[in-house]
Formats: structure tokens, sequence, C-alpha cells
């Protein structure tokens, strides 16, 4: 048995690994990142035992999804596989347990400041930044109250936040010579995600919001994006 599983590898075997790992993710087995990693795996693999271990704690297919997923056309399995977005949102957590403080201010004049990491939002976060820049980094951070209230004020300064997938993020402030960006979303969060309202006055400075999986680098972000959108305009104009 040991032998079998590292013997040289037919095209036939790999494709056969890599249409049920399309299989599982339509089934929401895996998202789309884990799929991308076993996929690299499953094409880079040079042993049985290494496409064996690709599907080891996943569970098992029926006969009739592996011979559907056989009969899919190659063009149309690969533009599966190209979706780099999750199906839906994550739902963020909201734990009203946590104590959390009413009230917090960050100041950067000149300088720079973040909070990111394990925190608790507070209920009303207010950032200055001056002529310097604020960091907000949303994505480890455990929400105690449905709605974080966060007032700007970025004079010839910016304020850079980031949050996980699963999190509304609205905006009702003043750009005067300024601006502010914020995420374009595929996939709308659940109506009881969390909220983040920015308020405030952006002038001769900048906003920007992005959205990023925790640990996701915004290079790796923006090529999750791209290959996302081309994914989804090849499907829907049916090549």
């Amino acid at each position: 048995m040991r032998d079998s599983q590292q013997g040289a590898l037919s095209p036939e075997e790999r494709q056969a690994t890599v249409d049920r790992l399309c299989a599982h993710f339509a089934r929401d087995a895996m998202n789309t990142t884990e799929l991308e990693r076993r996929l690299d795996i499953a094409y880079a693999a040079r042993t049985r035992a290494e496409l064996v271990a690709l599907e080891q704690d996943l569970p098992a297919l029926r006969s009739e999804t592996r011979a559907a997923v056989s009969a899919v056309p190659a063009p149309a399995a690969d533009v599966a596989a190209d979706i780099a977005a999750s199906p839906a949102a994550p739902s963020v957590p909201v734990d009203p347990s946590r104590p959390v403080q009413e009230n917090d201010l960050i100041v950067s004049i000149w300088g720079a400041t973040e909070r990111k990491g394990s925190w608790v939002p507070p209920r009303q976060l207010t950032a200055i930044a001056v002529m310097g820049g604020t960091d907000l980094d949303f994505r480890q951070a455990t929400f105690a109250t449905g709605t974080v209230s966060v007032r700007l004020l970025a004079l010839m300064g910016g304020v850079d936040i980031v949050v996980p997938p699963g999190v509304r993020v609205e905006w009702g402030g003043i750009a005067l010579m300024g601006g502010v960006s914020t995420p374009e979303r595929d996939t709308p969060p659940a109506p009881d995600a969390p909220v983040i309202r920015l308020t405030g006055l952006v002038c001769m400075g900048g906003v920007d919001v992005v959205e990023r999986h925790p640990g996701e680098s915004a290079r790796d972000a923006r090529k999750r994006i791209r290959k996302d959108r081309k994914a989804r305009r090849r499907l829907a104009s049916g090549d």
C-alpha cells in the first residue's frame, strides 16, 4: 500500500482529485482560500500520498456527485475554482457580556498611532489625525456592542481602517478637499452584522476603509478581489 501511494501520478488521477476538491467547495466544506491552497498542492503533488492527504479531513462524497463533477466541462470547472470570494460573508459575532468602554480617544499629531490585534472597540471612538496617521484594524477585535461610532477629524492627515468580511461600514461625515473610500462588496453583510458608523470631518486629508481577511496582506487582498471579479464576469458571460 505504501509503495502504491508513493508511485508516479497520472494526469487523470490528479484531475480527479481536483474535481473532488471543487465538489467539496461547492458543498461549503471549505472556503475559497482553503480551496486555492489545496489546489496548489494538488497541482504540485508528485505522489498519490500527497493527493490522498488533501481529502483525509473532508466528508465522503456520494458516487453520483463524483460522476457529476467529472462531467462538468473543463472551462466551467476552471471558473468555479477561480472564484476567490466566499459564498457568503462570514458572521462576525457580538458578545454583549464583554466589558466595553463608553468612550476612547486616539490622537496623532505629526505622528502615527495604531490600534490592532485583540481589542474591544468602545461604543464611541474619537480619532484625531493632524498631519499624522491613525491605523484602526478591526479584524481581530471582539465586538461587545452592535454599533461602534467612530468620530474622525483628519486635518492634512489620514486614517486607515481595516475591517473583516461580515462587518458593515457606514459613512455620514463631511469631506472638504479630502476623500473617503469605503469597500465595494459583492456579498453584503448579514442584517444583524456589527456596524461601524463613521462620522466627522476630513479636510485636506483622507480616510481609507478596506476589507481584508485576518492575516491577509494588502497585496493579497487586491489579488483576491481582482481574481474574484474576473471569475464572476466569466460566469455571468457564460464563457
